[in-house]
């Protein structure tokens, strides 16, 4: 699986727009899986009761995708929204945006620009906050050497654009690295070149991870 970006577990972001009197809120949270996603925009529902339309569209990384209009004319609302989402490189994310009618009807071309100016503002609110985070293919590399050999190595992580995250000190000393997959590539071929007697390592399976 490719990499994506997300909202961070746990985070929402919000932004408002108001168009002819009529009040736009969109909300951004992170879902896993269809269930999430419809549990949030239950919640938004109660959120905003007296909203007349909850305008939804949700990806998942999975690459599923839905988008709901709740009662504004098709392909006008849920769609832009999406589009957003999309063009965003977001996964596992959903984004519901409440209208309050002012009063004034907008058009198709009016609903678009409206819904779609909402959710890209929600979404530049929650990079502005540091809530996206950027999930890549991870690959945990636990590396066994000697003493003797240690900071070549750790010298090596790091120009590998690798990060430790453990070492354990006994007769020999064992590094726990994480790389993004093609740094991880570039790594074992590094350290092949110094030698079976260097070290001894073990690859986990790549996962998708925030790095």
């Amino acid at each position: 699986m490719e990499g994506y970006l997300t909202l961070r577990p746990g985070l929402e972001a919000a932004a408002t727009l108001v168009e002819r009197k009529s009040r736009f809120i969109a909300q951004l949270a992170h879902v896993e899986d269809e269930l999430e996603a419809s549990r949030y925009i239950a919640r938004m529902r109660t959120r905003y009761p007296d909203a007349r339309h909850q305008v939804s569209a949700w990806v998942l990384a999975d690459g599923r995708e839905r988008a709901g209009d709740d009662g504004e004319p098709s392909g006008t609302a849920g769609i832009p929204v999406l589009r957003v989402l999309r063009d965003a490189g977001l996964r596992d994310a959903c984004c519901v945006t409440s209208r309050y009618f002012g009063g004034t009807l907008l058009g198709r071309g009016g609903l678009v620009r409206a819904y779609g100016t909402c959710a890209k503002r929600a979404v530049e609110a929650a990079r502005a906050a540091g809530s996206i985070a950027e999930m890549v293919s991870v690959v945990r590399i636990v590396i066994k050497l000697s003493h003797a050999h240690r900071g070549r190595v750790i010298r090596l992580v790091k120009i590998m654009d690798g990060r430790i995250s453990q070492i354990e000190y006994s007769d020999e000393v064992q590094l726990d690295a994480r790389f993004r997959q093609t740094d991880a590539d570039r790594f074992l071929r590094a350290i092949a070149e110094f030698g079976s007697g260097c070290c001894r390592v073990r690859v986990d399976d790549p996962r998708i991870a925030e790095f």
